[in-house]
């Protein structure tokens, strides 16, 4: 099958084949020179301040100059529509209106619209600039309109703009976090008005069928949350002392990962010399092929399995100690949210630790990873041995950069129960 066209031809042989190719190339290479020869004058006529395509309303186009030009009657109407907006005496439509009654329509001989008259009103062409990719620059034209005049109009424009009014969200932050112990439903929340106050209240959305499930005002879910945090908790005493215990751990640990990293290094080198002298003996012809082959295949093996247990080594450096931290700066952050009043903090740090949020019966619950159920349940015999004073806790920033990774931050400092 042959390509025929209307000045030349191509036969499905291995010479049309390629006299098809360079059509193709020779195509592109006008395609693409074209491009840039286009781009190289519109950079020219943005230097020489000259209108690029089409004169908007009011200019008309020259072809002897290559530019635009004030209209002698469509400009005078463009000055009086500024000046009459301008006074404050207008809308969009009876701009419209205004401009219709002096022979400016549509196709359909239609007042303008109001996007069309904000476009208008809004167009920087008629202050002599030239725009291009969404950037204005200084154009060699008449303006049609003084600086003055135009600020005005924009005043007019700002102060009649009636932003779209988009619905704000209510402050509930417990609102997608728990769902109904019954029926499996997502809680939502609600202010009521009764004694002389408003409350917030949350409660089953029931749609999943009928529940029995009743309100719960939310400062008794947020008491319920802060006891159930303060039973995963740790004072600063026993947290202070793991996150030195962890901070000496990880220098052990870098340390032995480096001595482990160099040593492998090293034999890595030593298997690279080798294969080198290897190469070298077989080129020079004192080693037979099949020899040379068995070493080199042994000696590639032996590489490729030291370079994977360096990039492991390298890899999982300190992969435990970064959890281990964490985690006790869980525990301390649970005892500072314990005590605070920042309720999007509170479900923030319950939404990361926990999971399972269930409300029923008026109880919320959430369940908590082993390490925070083991503090649990020997909270009662550390804090037996833990000294009774209270003592001020403040995060530092190193601390608090690592707890806010997983959505909870604290910025005031709270006093520490034991």
């Amino acid at each position: 099958m042959s390509l025929r066209f209307p000045t030349f031809w191509f036969e499905p042989t291995p010479q049309g084949l390629f006299m098809l190719q360079v059509a193709f190339g020779q195509s592109k290479y006008y395609s693409d020179n074209l491009v840039q020869n286009v781009n190289r004058g519109i950079r020219q006529k943005l230097r020489r301040g000259e209108w690029l395509n089409l004169a908007p309303f009011g200019y008309v186009n020259n072809p002897r100059t290559r530019n635009i030009e004030p209209h002698p009657t469509k400009s005078r109407v463009v000055v009086r529509a500024f000046e009459q907006y301008a006074k404050g005496t207008h809308t969009y439509v009876s701009l419209a209106q205004f401009l219709a009654d002096l022979g400016v329509v549509t196709r359909n001989q239609t007042p303008l619209a109001k996007v069309s008259i904000k476009k208008l009103l809004t167009n920087r062409a008629y202050l002599g600039f030239v725009k291009h990719h969404g950037e204005w620059f200084d154009g060699n034209f008449e303006p049609l309109v003084s600086p003055q005049l135009f600020e005005a109009a924009q005043k007019v424009l700002k102060v009649r703009e009636c932003p779209r009014k988009t619905r704000k969200n209510h402050d509930f932050p417990f609102r997608v976090l728990f769902r109904c112990g019954e029926c499996q439903s997502m809680f939502t929340a609600q202010y009521a008005h009764g004694n002389g106050g408003t409350y917030r209240y949350y409660r089953c959305t029931k749609k999943k069928g009928a529940c029995s499930q009743g309100y719960l005002r939310e400062d008794i879910l947020v008491f319920q949350l802060k006891e159930r945090l303060q039973t995963i908790s740790l004072c600063e005493k026993y947290t202070d002392w793991m996150l030195a215990k962890i901070n000496e751990w990880e220098q052990e640990e870098i340390a032995l990962s480096q001595s482990d990293v160099q040593n492998l290094s090293t034999k890595i080198k030593a298997s690279e010399e080798r294969m080198e002298k290897l190469v070298s003996a077989y080129l020079d012809g004192d080693i037979p092929k099949a020899s040379y082959l068995t070493r080199k295949d042994e000696i590639m093996r032996s590489l490729a399995t030291l370079k994977a247990k360096r990039k492991d080594f390298e890899r999982g450096e300190n992969k435990w100690v970064e959890p281990l931290r964490e985690w006790v700066l869980d525990t301390k952050q649970a005892n500072f949210l314990s005590l605070s009043d920042n309720f999007s903090e509170i479900a923030s740090f319950v939404k990361k630790i926990g999971t399972n949020h269930v409300v029923r019966d008026k109880s919320a619950r959430f369940s908590v990873p082993a390490p925070s159920q083991f503090v649990a349940e020997r909270r009662a015999r550390l804090l037996s041995v833990a000294p009774s004073a209270r003592r001020s806790s403040v995060l530092n920033s190193d601390e608090v950069s690592i707890c806010a990774r997983g959505g909870g931050r604290t910025h005031t400092s709270c006093d520490t129960r034991f």
